[in-house]
């Protein structure tokens, strides 16, 4: 048997099948750069889909980019060309050279490349996938995507090239760190402050920086800003070891016109739509992926799958879902589905399909970022929904942080606004968010959102994140946000750490992680469901005041339960009255203040008085509790065990 004549049986009949039908779930393991031999030679097998090229042969750079090695069509109607390149391997930079069917000859990376060069290079490089030895052993036998909703999700979104900066010369305009010193930084951080997940922008090889990593144009490839392949697992390896779950931004929903990527791969529209009013998103000046094409699911759904299975990912954050379930989304042109509606039928379908396997078949899960007020995005897919796990609030980010923008004595107008939130805070599983898209373009960091003094705005961003924190809903906190940055997000520099050392900026911090502690601490506040009498409002109507206290419990009775006050006021409220159902003494285990030297209460935190409930009637309930609140001070207080 001749090299060409092996390198044809590497994609099967039965592979073609699968991928044909969009259930290849590890085609990665077919298509793409293989490291491997061929009759006892050493080498590397490329297998390419390009169904509608004339001819398709592979560069490398061992040859200075010349020498092309002509491919051949693999066995029956697959698309498929494939041949082998003997001491061709690990490490060599490659490219295919397609000649396409409108006759253009383009150099394009691999759609399944495992790894490119660090741009503005994009050849795409050859990486075996089964080089790294993990160790994150009890880590992953504990992960169940069946259990999440009952443990806690406190999650730290990164940025790696500016979360911290390490410049090596006046040569090095980047000063990205590795891989390996971002795992060994981060993981001494998240521990000390206390969250559980780190969830990571841009990792997906991306050529442009200021694209944030949403315009993919390697989705098998971690970014070689940071490292190899490798070295990103190791990442992984390092977090988990520590105990730390790792979350992947994904984007499924489009991706860039760069000449070398995936547009017009072999001179028709193969990844993208082919129906012109479907093919871009103009907002982003993308190309829309063709989710009704069978191959195209092969190509996303392993992908998901890949993450999680190969570099042991815990769950991935799916982009812009909003855009993928309406054909009329930023289109001022657009073409309804086959009933007449703007429901984009054929990604709705995918995003079923991408949910049921990837929780089916992995131990993952994913967590929609929509927009829409669609129902049942994360709806069992048995009972008509999407079957995302998780999904951002956007309601709930949108609505406080309008309140966050209006001065206190205005806000008594809007109080709406907050409450209105429980109306809907049990629709879906949710996650709060105060992501990254909010400290950018003009909107202002968390704590410069606040009208006033820098004083009132760190003592308003506190009781924020208490709102945050106590609230039903996963937590996410952007970088630099815990420590109340004041500049916002750029994607050039480092945040600005020196602040967390500054007074006020370190009171923030505290908080922040006194808050993550008690999170975890108190299962009321991170088992979350779908159940509204887990949140139990004792006064909602004090619009005048600008407070709001609310019971967090467990769905039958107050067991665990604690009780939480926030006050949005400059102003101090002596002898403050709030409803409790029973009597007993009830322990004050968080005030915003308790991170301000001199300005706690070690009395109460030390348990030596306790509050007393008095047998009064106080906001429907028998009993009330009396207590001074200090211009924005918001408060924890645990109920009688």
């Amino acid at each position: 048997m001749t090299m060409e004549n092996e390198a044809r049986k590497v994609f099967t009949g039965y592979d073609s099948f699968l991928f044909h039908q969009g259930t290849d779930y590890e085609v990665y393991r077919k298509l793409g750069a293989h490291p491997g031999e061929a009759e006892g030679v050493k080498g590397t097998w490329f297998n390419v889909w390009a169904p509608n090229a004339q001819y398709v042969s592979v560069i490398t750079a061992k040859t200075g980019w010349e020498n092309e090695k002509w491919m051949h069509r693999s066995e029956g109607d697959s698309g498929v060309w494939e041949c082998f390149l003997a001491d061709v391997g690990q490490g060599d930079a490659y490219r295919y050279v397609i000649t396409g069917a409108d006759g253009v000859k383009r150099f394009k990376s691999d759609p399944y490349g495992f790894w490119f060069e660090k741009r503005p290079n994009n050849a795409s490089i050859v990486w075996g996938l089964d080089n790294f030895t993990w160790t994150d052993d009890a880590h992953q036998a504990q992960r169940d995507n069946t259990k999440v909703l009952e443990k806690p999700m406190s999650i730290y979104e990164v940025h790696l090239g500016s979360w911290k900066k390490g410049y090596r010369g006046p040569d090095d305009e980047d000063g990205f760190l590795n891989y390996t010193q971002l795992a060994d930084d981060l993981v001494n951080y998240v521990t000390y402050m206390g969250y559980t997940h780190v969830e990571l922008m841009g990792i997906c090889e991306h050529p442009f920086d200021l694209s944030w990593g949403y315009q993919v144009t390697g989705y098998y490839a971690p970014t070689s800003r940071y490292g190899t392949p490798d070295d990103f697992r190791s990442f992984v390896n390092t977090l988990h070891k520590a105990g730390i779950g790792v979350i992947l931004d994904w984007v499924p929903a489009h991706f860039p016109k760069d000449a070398f990527a995936m547009g017009w791969f072999d001179g028709t529209p193969l990844y993208e739509n082919s129906d012109p009013l479907r093919r871009e998103f103009p907002v982003w000046g993308t190309l829309a992926f063709d989710h009704g094409k069978p191959e195209v699911r092969s190509f996303l759904i392993a992908n998901a799958i890949y993450w999680i299975k190969e570099f042991h990912i815990d769950a991935l954050r799916v982009d812009a879902v909003a855009s993928m379930l309406y054909n009329d989304y930023d289109r001022s042109e657009w073409r309804p589905n086959k009933f007449g509606g703007r429901a984009n039928l054929e990604s709705m379908d995918f995003l079923r399909q991408l949910n049921t396997e990837v929780c089916g078949k992995t131990t993952g899960f994913l967590i929609a970022e929509d927009s829409s007020p669609e129902w049942g995005i994360t709806e069992d897919v048995k009972h008509g929904g999407l079957g995302f796990t998780f999904k951002w609030n956007m309601g709930w980010m949108n609505d406080t942080l309008r309140y966050m923008n209006l001065d206190p004595i205005y806000r008594r107008y809007h109080h709406g606004q907050l409450t209105h939130i429980a109306d809907y805070a049990f629709s879906e599983n949710f996650v709060l968010v105060l992501s990254h898209d909010e400290v950018v373009y003009g909107k202002g960091t968390m704590v410069k959102k606040a009208p006033g003094g820098i004083q009132d705005q760190m003592g308003e961003v506190k009781t924020l994140y208490t709102w945050q924190f106590t609230f039903p809903g996963k937590k996410l906190l952007f970088m630099g946000q815990e420590f109340a940055q004041e500049k916002e997000w750029d994607v050039k520099h480092s945040i600005d750490w020196h602040l967390a050392d500054e007074f006020g900026h370190r009171d923030v911090m505290q908080c922040v992680r006194n808050l993550l502690g008690l999170y975890k601490q108190y299962p009321v506040l991170h088992s979350d469901s779908k159940n509204p009498a887990i949140f139990e409002w004792v006064n909602k109507g004090d619009a005048d005041r600008n407070l709001l206290a609310y019971i967090r419990r467990n769905p039958w009775d107050y067991n665990g339960a604690v009780l939480v006050v926030v006050n949005f006021s400059p102003v101090a409220y002596h002898d403050y009255a709030v409803g409790v159902p029973f009597g007993g003494l009830y322990r004050r285990v968080f005030s915003t203040y308790d991170s301000l030297p001199g300005q706690g209460n070690p009395a109460e935190i030390g348990g030596i008085p306790p509050l007393t409930a008095s047998e009064q009637e106080c906001d429907g309930y028998s009993h009330r509790l009396t207590y001074s609140l200090r211009p924005f001070e918001s408060i924890i207080i645990e109920f009688p065990t």
